[in-house]
């Protein structure tokens, strides 16, 4: 497999690879049918100015919750943005944090972490933000040290 295939690949979380290469595995040409979900554009997002207005926080307290991990942010369109998922009753989901420290210590990046975060994993049969909002911390936090 060339180099930069290879590279390439790694950048895919497992599912997404998984699903890459089952769709061109029978025709090695059908990679140009393959669209990548984005699971990014299927959210609500909040720049550093909405959270100050929401969280009622000035926009130092917002950069320090970005700071010290208890909201993760990513950058669209050039502004760093956070899912609006990730707040719970006007406050960051507290279970957040944590997982973002496991995801990071697996070596995740922070756009690598943010995808898994929003994308359905197959082990917890919704996404993960949405199962640390039903109170499945535990069983995040289990899958995520498992993707080392």
């Amino acid at each position: 497999m060339p180099v930069i295939l290879k590279t390439f690949f790694e950048s895919f979380h497992r599912h997404r690879l998984l699903d890459f290469v089952s769709c061109f595995a029978e025709d090695p040409h059908s990679w140009q049918g393959w669209r990548v979900t984005d699971t990014f554009s299927a959210q609500e997002w909040l720049t550093i100015p909405d959270l100050v207005d929401l969280l009622g926080i000035s926009q130092s307290k917002v950069r320090q919750l970005l700071d010290d991990k208890a909201l993760l942010a990513v950058r669209r369109d050039g502004k760093l943005a956070v899912p609006a998922i990730f707040l719970k009753d006007g406050a960051p989901i507290s279970e957040l944090r944590g997982t973002i420290f496991v995801l990071a210590d697996d070596g995740f990046t922070d756009e690598q972490s943010m995808d898994w975060l929003l994308g359905v994993d197959e082990s917890l049969s919704v996404s993960p933000i949405e199962a640390l909002r039903a109170g499945r911390k535990a069983e995040v936090r289990r899958v995520a040290q498992a993707l080392a």
